[in-house]
């Protein structure tokens, strides 16, 4: 048997991170047993899904690399298969028309809700007879004695007894096929033999192996995962931060961070927490995932994406890195190399956009001094050391870090200064205040040029500042 798994979301929004997690799971189980990943649109809802929901769906989906084998499928596309199952239904006594009113519908439910009983439709119209041409939806005959017992691949043995099952609408009367029975058709047509999804979708799961059985067809394998929190117990939402997975991506993290992080919530292997791709379809079991919640903490999200800037290669971080500073206002194709910029600065930053701050220095024309920082560096005993460093980098012909350095320490030599005295002026001159590396190493990416630029400036300064 091939596996073949699914991710079906609604486009009634943008990608979140429990759909993007659910679309993991289901991607990994697929690679780890060389099976085939498929990607379906369920956009029966007519009103609620856009284009630009499907469009935010598989810009995520490409950020996060989680490439699919088949797909995207959609199911508006596919009414014509929905109505002759539909039709075979009604054929072959296994559902019905109904033409209750809302407010039959809404006093029934009110009175079982009085009488503290689970809502649910009473079968009222089932063996009557309803004109094809009046307005009415169709019911599916779900049965009425036994249980659907499935062994789900998260939570172990789970039992439903079907008397606690309704006649489920199966078509609406405005002719639209609902969700129950579009997705049992779908995963039967396309083969699908595991079902991952969220556990909300757990009280669906017996009606759509009711609905498979009446068609005679083998239920999928079924694993419900469960819902992820936000850091204070409630069910992860806005307020909790960013919830989107492309909003993650405008906030500076990397892919590989976010689907590290991702596989982290309910899954565990020992004590490990960095993983590659490779080691996850390796290591991942969908049977090994938690049956509890957990709880997303942005922290740790944040802690993950340090990691990977510092441990990625400089040019791939570079080539991610460069939208953000061109929203900054800079041109990274400028020098110095901004593959060489990120290599010294990676390690101080907890993601693109913090980066893209600690690299902008090195690009532009006018650094802003901070009140602070200008009245603790710039003050009338460091113009001579930086007239000298000044002097001694405009004669310098041969532009390399270990010629700044020998110029740096000189200078503190000649004036009989320590390191700092003339360090510290003379970074803050150069940078304005932004954290960098070793001081020579920092000259030497900024450039000759602008290393003089700014050396005057601050000289300009302390100057205005009598």
């Amino acid at each position: 048997m091939t596996v073949r798994t699914r991710f079906a979301p609604s486009p009634t929004g943008y990608l979140h991170v429990g759909g993007a997690r659910t679309a993991l799971f289901s991607w990994l189980y697929a690679r780890k047993h060389g099976g085939k990943f498929v990607l379906r649109i369920e956009d029966t809802d007519l009103e609620r899904s856009t284009t630009e929901s499907v469009n935010a769906i598989l810009e995520g989906m490409t950020w996060l690399g989680l490439e699919y084998d088949e797909g995207p499928f959609y199911q508006t596309h596919r009414f014509d298969r929905y109505n002759e199952v539909i039709d075979q239904f009604l054929e072959a006594g296994k559902a019905y028309r109904c033409n209750c009113p809302k407010e039959r519908l809404d006093k029934l439910r009110e009175e079982q809700m009085a009488n503290k009983q689970k809502p649910r439709y009473d079968g009222h119209c089932r063996g009557q007879h309803v004109a094809p041409d009046e307005p009415h939806v169709i019911r599916f005959i779900n049965p009425q004695e036994g249980t659907v017992v499935f062994e789900d691949m998260v939570r172990g043995k789970v039992a439903f007894q079907n008397s606690e099952l309704d006649d489920l609408i199966i078509r609406r009367t405005d002719g639209s096929p609902t969700y129950n029975l579009t997705v049992v058709i779908d995963d039967l047509d396309m083969q699908i033999t595991h079902v991952i999804r969220g556990d909300d979708h757990l009280n669906n799961t017996p009606r759509q192996i009711n609905i498979l059985k009446a068609m005679g067809a083998e239920p999928p394998r079924y694993g419900h995962v469960p819902m992820i929190l936000g850091d204070d117990g409630a069910r992860l939402s806005k307020r909790h931060g960013a919830v989107s997975v492309m909003q993650y991506h405008h906030e500076g993290y990397l892919p590989e961070a976010l689907l590290n992080y991702l596989v982290r919530l309910g899954w565990s292997h020992g004590d490990q927490e960095i993983f590659s791709i490779d080691e996850m379809v390796e290591l991942f079991d969908i049977e090994d995932v938690n049956k509890a919640p957990s709880a997303f903490n942005t922290e740790k999200l944040l802690w993950l994406n340090q990691h990977y800037i510092k441990s990625d290669d400089p040019a791939r971080v570079a080539r991610l890195l460069s939208p953000h500073m061109g929203e900054l206002g800079v041109d990274p194709a400028e020098p110095p190399e901004l593959k060489d910029v990120v290599a010294m600065q990676a390690d101080r930053a907890k993601s693109l956009l913090d980066l893209a701050v600690l690299c902008a220095v090195f690009y532009k024309d006018e650094i802003e001094y901070s009140e602070k920082g200008a009245k603790k560096n710039l003050k009338t005993a460091v113009v001579e050391p930086l007239n000298k460093v000044k002097e001694k980098i405009a004669a310098l012909e041969d532009w390399s870090q270990e010629n700044l350095h020998a110029i740096i320490h000189g200078t503190a030599e000649e004036l009989d200064l320590k390191m700092g005295k003339v360090g510290m002026p003379l970074r803050f001159a150069i940078t304005g205040g932004i954290a960098s590396g070793d001081l020579d190493h920092t000259l030497y990416l900024t450039g000759k040029e602008a290393c003089i630029k700014r050396i005057d400036r601050a000289l300009e300064y302390i100057q205005q500042q009598g």
